[in-house]
C-alpha cells in the first residue's frame, strides 16, 4: 500500500479481492498492489477484501480518503464477474457512496475480463506446461 501521495494527485484505486481464512492467500495481491505503487508513484492505492480480511471495501474508501482522495476507482480483482461482482460488489458501492457522497466512486470490469489479462494467463500456463527442451543425444 502507497502511504505517500502528491497533493495535487486527489484519484485514488483500491484494489478489490475475495479474501481467505489464510493471509498467504493475499501475497500476489499484495504484490499487484506494490507494483501498482512502483509504476505510478504518489498515486494512493489500498487492497480491500470482500471478506475474511482486512480492510473491507468501506474502509479502504475511508483510507483512500485520509490520503485526501476526492475519487477512487475500484479495481475488482477477480477472474470473471460472478455473483460477488455482479451482485455484492454494487450494493457495497452504494453503501460506499452513501457513507462518503462527496467522493466520486466508480469501478471497472473484473481485470479476468480484459484480454490482456487472459492472454497472459494463457501464456503463463503453456509456459508452466511446456515440454522442456529436447536433450542433446549422447556420444
Amino acid at each position: 500500500m502507497n502511504d505517500t501521495h502528491d497533493t495535487n494527485d486527489t484519484h485514488g484505486l483500491l484494489l478489490f479481492a475475495h479474501g481467505a481464512r489464510d493471509p498467504a492467500w493475499a501475497r500476489p495481491f499484495q504484490t499487484i498492489a506494490d507494483h501498482m505503487c512502483r509504476e505510478s508513484p504518489g498515486r494512493p492505492v489500498v487492497l480491500a477484501f470482500l471478506e475474511l480480511m482486512t480492510p473491507n471495501l468501506a474502509a479502504g474508501v475511508a483510507e483512500l480518503v485520509e490520503q485526501g482522495c476526492t475519487s477512487v476507482t475500484v479495481v475488482p480483482l477477480f477472474l470473471g464477474a460472478g455473483g460477488h461482482v455482479r451482485r455484492d460488489l454494487p450494493l457495497l458501492l452504494e453503501a460506499a457512496r452513501a457513507q462518503f457522497p462527496a467522493v466520486a466512486i466508480d469501478c471497472t470490469a473484473a481485470i479476468g475480463e480484459l484480454d490482456a489479462v487472459t492472454l497472459a494467463i494463457a501464456r503463463a500456463a503453456l509456459t508452466l506446461t511446456s515440454p522442456p527442451p529436447p536433450s542433446a543425444p549422447s556420444p
